[in-house]
C-alpha cells in the first residue's frame, strides 16, 4: 500500500500538477493540505476522472485538507480536532482506507513569534497530541500524515542557525513534536533515512530550490503495527521542479 502526503498550495491552481503526479506515482491514498478552496470549489469531478474518490474539509482562501483513495471513497471518521470548539480552521480530516486509519493534518505555521499565532500553534499541537494518544490507545493501525510546520532536528533544515526564532524551529515546537513521537509513533522518513539530509519544502524566494536550501516539514507518523510494515519512505522531489508547482514536494511511504 502506497500512502502519500502533499501540500498542494492551492488545489485548483495546481490541479494540472496534482493530476500529472497522481498519474505518475499511482498512490493508493493521498493526504492533501492547503486546498485554499471552499468545499463547493473542490475539484471532485477531475479527481474522480483520474480514478480517485475523495473527502475534503475546505476553507475559502486558506487552509483546507483532503484525503483521496484510488478506486474508492475514503470512509470518513473525523472532521476537525476535538478540544477547541471555536476553532474554525480546516486543518484536520481522518478516514479509513484499505484497513488503515489515516489522519491528514495541516498544523498552524505559528509565525510571528512571539504572538497569538504562535500560541495557537502550541494549543493545536496539544490537541493533536491528545487525539493521537487516543488513536494509539484504540489499537487501530494509524498513519498521521501532513504538513506539521516543524523541523524536528538540525538536520531537517538547510541553515539551522538562521531559524532559531522562527515558529517552525522554536524549541517549544520541536519539543512538542518530540513528545508526540514519544507516545509510540515512528517518524517514517527518519526511520529509513536516519542521517540523510532530506527536504520536503523549498521556498520560492532566493533560489532556494536551485540551491537545495530546503526544510523537512512534511511528516509521516506511524503507529507501531504500521511501522512494522514500513518498507519505503521517499520524497518525490523532482515534482518541486515542475512548472507552476507547489513549494512542497509529495512525500510517500510504502507498506508491506
Amino acid at each position: 500500500m502506497k500512502i502519500a502526503t502533499y501540500n498542494v498550495n492551492g488545489v485548483n491552481g495546481r490541479l494540472p500538477v496534482l493530476l500529472r503526479w497522481l498519474e505518475e506515482a499511482q498512490p493508493d491514498a493521498v493526504c492533501l493540505q492547503e486546498l485554499k478552496a471552499p468545499d463547493e470549489k473542490f475539484p471532485e469531478k477531475a479527481l474522480e476522472d483520474a480514478g480517485y474518490g475523495a473527502i475534503w474539509h475546505g476553507q475559502k482562501s486558506w487552509n483546507g485538507v483532503a484525503i483521496l483513495a484510488r478506486g474508492k471513497a475514503p470512509v470518513e471518521t473525523r472532521r476537525g480536532l476535538p478540544g477547541e470548539d471555536e476553532d474554525t480552521h480546516s486543518r484536520y480530516i481522518e478516514a479509513a482506507v484499505n484497513g488503515v486509519l489515516i489522519g491528514c493534518l495541516y498544523l498552524p505555521n505559528g509565525n510571528p513569534w512571539p504572538g497569538p499565532k504562535f500560541d495557537y500553534k502550541l494549543r493545536w499541537f496539544e490537541r493533536l497530541k491528545r487525539h493521537a494518544k487516543d488513536l494509539l490507545d484504540s489499537g487501530a493501525p494509524v498513519v498521521l500524515a501532513g504538513d506539521y510546520n516543524v523541523m524536528p532536528t538540525d538536520i531537517d533544515v538547510y541553515a539551522p542557525e538562521r531559524w532559531q526564532d522562527d515558529a517552525l524551529f522554536r524549541d517549544e515546537v520541536r519539543e512538542a513534536f518530540a513528545s508526540l513521537v514519544a507516545q509510540g509513533w515512528t517518524d517514517a522518513l527518519r526511520k529509513l533515512h536516519p542521517d540523510e539530509r532530506i527536504y520536503t519544502f523549498w521556498d520560492y524566494l532566493r533560489k532556494r530550490w536551485e540551491r537545495n536550501a530546503g526544510l523537512r516539514i512534511d511528516h509521516f507518523l506511524l503507529s507501531p503495527d504500521v511501522a512494522k510494515r514500513l518498507k519505503q519512505a521517499e520524497v518525490d522531489r523532482h515534482v518541486r521542479g515542475w512548472e507552476k508547482t507547489s513549494d512542497h514536494a509529495p512525500v510517500w511511504i510504502a507498506l508491506r
